[in-house]
């Protein structure tokens, strides 16, 4: 079981990653674009999700494309899935209390490359 205060010592903890907020959330940034960030649901969502609504804290992270969306959440779920309000935009969401903290790392190192700067991801 993961919490916000792993989230934000792996976030921190990558080159030039600082905290902000985004949509009134807490987020991690690098080079001003958000990789990762604090999701709480929605009315909207937890009707969508039903019984599997997660009890914990939620974060979202973005992936690098539609394919790579579509395996995490067949091979990670239920701690990693997605809703339809995510339907076009290439990102997870995650359920904490349900994330191993390896996945959890590799999830949020993937997200911080995928909006990285090429000058800073490559060092």
């Amino acid at each position: 079981m993961a919490a916000l205060t792993d989230v934000e010592r792996i976030a921190l903890s990558l080159p030039q990653a600082e905290e902000g907020t985004w949509f009134g959330n807490r987020a991690w940034k690098v080079g001003g674009k958000t990789f990762v960030w604090d999701r709480p649901l929605g009315n909207k969502d937890e009707a969508e999700l039903g019984g599997a609504v997660p009890e914990g804290p939620v974060v979202g992270v973005r992936v690098e494309d539609r394919l790579t969306k579509e395996v995490l959440c067949e091979n990670e779920g239920p701690a990693v899935f997605t809703i339809s309000h995510f339907r076009n935009f290439d990102a997870v969401l995650i359920d904490l209390e349900k994330v191993e903290e390896d996945l959890l790392e590799d999830l949020i190192a993937e997200s911080w490359r995928v909006v990285a700067p090429p000058a800073v991801a490559s060092d």
